[in-house]
């Protein structure tokens, strides 16, 4: 189980595991669900309808746009951006599930309130993804910015996106769109980890079943959790990747059109003006499907790699027993 849990302790994870399990999960989850990272950030900057019956917008359909990028810019396209995205999970992941199961720790310390409760769940799952934003948004700016370029390419490799980055736009740069990022991570993170608790309670095995099928549960659960917390929050994530790309227009124009945005509400307005209602949920469809495999993964290799460890902590605690037993 996710989280302090109070009647086991021994199975509670330290922060140290916690972090590590966290960043295997994220960097085993971020190398299978990049190309869907690609399309919805497609999607999301593209400013003309998002329609198949209109042949207005570059990308038309998962499959149109699919097609498109292959054809246009090779298989490996649908990975850009994936060292500082494999950068951002690794961190993200290690900063999120250790502060997750330390304030659940903290939570049932210090507070009448019982750790394994959804709403505890939601509340601390919500603020471990905020520390973990704070750390990790330059990471994402970058990622969102190699995601977004086509050919020619404007940054040839990390460290000259950094150093342009810097020389060109100053250091604030690579923090654009922290504001909606915030405002979104909260209740999306939140939502993951206390519909994750929800669902596994809800599909717990009978006592006498013990532990099987663990594995494929965590994954379904997590699925569940993502598309839901996905749906309710993703205004959010298009303003942040509209806010992100600010100052990196050109490398867009042979997209289609380009905006700039002073801000958040300005960002807010154009596209209700300009877009409609549904422009708000552009890149709705691989977002989805992403967060589904996104979330569902990446709890199942967080639970996986702390039983791996579990485990491996298990059996030195008896090979150690059995060499002192031996001596003596």
């Amino acid at each position: 189980m996710v989280g302090y849990d109070p009647s086991n302790r021994e199975a509670t994870p330290s922060p140290e595991e916690a972090a590590l399990a966290g960043s295997a999960a994220g960097m085993v989850t971020r190398a299978l669900i990049s190309p869907f990272d690609v399309l919805k950030i497609r999607f999301q900057l593209q400013i003309e309808p998002v329609s198949t019956r209109r042949a207005e917008g570059k990308y038309r359909g998962l499959f149109q746009a699919s097609r498109c990028i292959h054809s246009e810019e090779g298989l490996s396209a649908f990975w850009k951006g994936h060292i500082p995205a494999q950068l951002l999970s690794i961190c993200f992941g290690a900063v999120q599930f250790a502060s997750f199961e330390l304030l659940t720790e903290v939570v049932h310390e210090t507070t009448p309130y019982d750790s394994q409760t959804a709403g505890v769940h939601f509340v601390c799952g919500g603020l471990a993804a905020c520390s973990a934003t704070v750390v990790c948004q330059p990471l994402d700016t970058l990622r969102t910015r190699f995601a977004a370029q086509g050919e020619p390419k404007v940054y040839s490799n990390l460290r000259h996106a950094v150093s342009t980055m810097c020389r060109s736009e100053g250091v604030l740069t690579f923090y654009r769109g922290l504001s909606p990022t915030l405002m979104a991570v909260f209740p999306y993170a939140g939502l993951q980890f206390f519909s994750y608790n929800v669902f596994k309670k809800l599909l717990a095995p009978p006592p006498k079943a013990g532990n099987s099928g663990a594995n494929l549960r965590s994954l379904v659960c997590g699925s569940g959790a993502g598309m839901i917390s996905k749906a309710i929050t993703y205004p959010f994530d298009l303003f942040k990747k509209r806010l992100q790309v600010g100052g990196f227009e050109a490398a867009r124009v042979h997209f289609g059109q380009v905006r700039s945005y002073r801000g958040l509400v300005d960002c807010m307005l154009q596209i209700a003006r300009e877009e409609g209602v549904r422009g708000f949920f552009k890149g709705l469809s691989p977002s989805l499907v992403k967060a589904a495999l996104s979330t569902g993964f990446t709890f199942f290799w967080y639970e996986f790699f702390l039983n791996a460890m579990r485990n491996l902590r298990e059996e030195q605690t008896t090979n150690s027993l059995a060499k002192d037993f031996e001596e003596r």
